[in-house]
């Protein structure tokens, strides 16, 4: 009884770090109950929407999402105080002698026939489904934030597509000297840009996929490299600024850059030598797709008589000229990955798009979805997703399977990963 008293006057709250959050709306896109919202400054939960599913803690690249402090249930805090925090409040602090007082306060309201058991410890929850594949390596996560911001120097800094394209996408490479920052791929690093915005308040970060493998960019150096589009537009094509992505782009050799991070603890390559690995994706979401086949490239060379599992990549653009990497790919060795174009702007051609080159090749799809070994990994624009969903259904009902069992099992095995934004 003692219980169910004390939670009628303490509740568990859940709420959103600023301090590590780089404001991405996956969890806003994940919710579904609509329970987080943001205005300019923060992404906040509404404590009378959300149910506590867990639904949003699993997809959240930073582990922001998953704080939940004990607070007084008449004095839980509001959206306009969330808004205004920089970081976290300090957690309710109650001795023996408050919780006793708490308790015996809340009696006189208890209901007599509550069955219902509710602990003020931190949250015991399963974080969903989301999964790493068994045999990735550990990753490390969040070992610099707002507070311990570590410095890179700008050691690289390259046009990706043909000068002729309004598209510019770069290639980034930042060095961090003596400061650990173990990565792997598949992971993802935080900027934050110089200066202020509209209301005075610092830059947050922004977050980029790294595309360089674990042994860096320079293999045995302490570095990495991102995959950056410059930003002028939005996608309903209205004008914009990137704040930080043009930053990123303008910057020149040996400039200073705060870097946080790194991210990421499910969206990893398998290191099983056998494991099939199809990629999915377009513009700079190529980079987590250019680190894995790296990785593996590099491992070939060192290891040339290993047998390993194929590598099957799907890659979407407007033209051949605002394809980033579109060079070096086509250098790669046939025997080595299986690479697949699909333009959606080419002069005289008609439209592709990545499922509709996925769908041309369902028989090969569906021999490797048959097989325990193969790891699918989707990143790029929103929109893609569905579609790329559906023709992977298609594949494993043209050779009889039950995607929604199939789904389910990829899911629960960490075999199947969605990064798309």
């Amino acid at each position: 009884m003692a219980t169910i008293e004390l939670a009628q006057v303490i509740k568990k709250q859940h709420l959103i770090d600023p301090e590590i959050c780089i404001r991405c709306n996956t969890c806003e896109e994940t919710c579904p109950i609509d329970a987080i919202t943001h205005d300019g400054t923060n992404y906040v939960v509404r404590p009378d929407v959300c149910n506590h599913c867990m639904a949003c803690v699993a997809p959240c690249p930073t582990g922001a999402i998953d704080n939940w402090q004990p607070v007084l249930a008449e004095k839980m805090y509001s959206l306009d105080e969330q808004y205004s925090w920089d970081e976290l409040p300090a957690p309710l602090a109650l001795d023996v002698a408050d919780i006793t007082a708490l308790a015996d306060a809340g009696a006189t309201g208890a209901d007599a026939d509550a069955d219902a058991e509710v602990t003020i410890q931190g949250s015991n929850y399963v974080a969903g489904s989301q999964v790493p594949p068994w045999s990735a390596s550990h990753s490390y996560t969040n070992l610099y934030g707002t507070r311990n911001v570590v410095t890179a120097t700008v050691s690289g800094n390259y046009r990706l597509t043909d000068e002729s394209s309004d598209s510019d996408i770069r290639h980034v490479v930042l060095d961090f000297g003596d400061a650990p920052f173990p990565v792997l791929e598949g992971q993802s690093i935080g900027i934050i840009p110089p200066g202020t915005d509209a209301g005075d308040r610092l830059h947050h970060a922004r977050q980029y996929s790294l595309a360089s493998p674990r042994d860096g960019e320079r293999p045995r150096y302490n570095n990495v490299s991102i995959t950056v589009k410059r930003v002028v537009q939005d996608y309903d094509g209205n004008p914009v600024r990137g704040v930080c992505s043009n930053y990123v782009c303008d910057l020149k050799k040996g400039d200073k850059v705060q870097v946080i991070g790194p991210f990421g603890h499910t969206f990893l390559m398998p290191n099983h030598p056998g494991a099939n690995i199809i990629m999915i994706c377009t513009g700079t979401g190529s980079a987590p797709m250019r680190a894995m086949t790296e990785r593996r490239r590099r491992k070939r060379l060192q290891e040339p008589g290993d047998d390993r599992g194929k590598l099957m990549l799907f890659f979407g653009a407007r033209c051949k000229e605002e394809l980033p990497y579109f060079g070096p790919l086509n250098k790669l060795p046939k025997d080595f990955i299986d690479i697949n174009f699909a333009f959606s702007r080419t002069p005289g051609e008609p439209k592709k798009y990545v499922q509709d080159v996925m769908r041309e090749r369902l028989p090969d799809l569906l021999a490797l979805l048959r097989n325990d070994d193969t790891y699918i990994y989707v990143c790029g624009v929103k929109g893609m997703e569905s579609g790329v969903l559906e023709v992977l259904q298609e594949a494993a009902a043209s050779g009889g399977m039950q995607w929604s069992e199939l789904h389910a099992t990829l899911r629960q095995k960490g075999r199947l990963h969605l990064e798309t934004y």
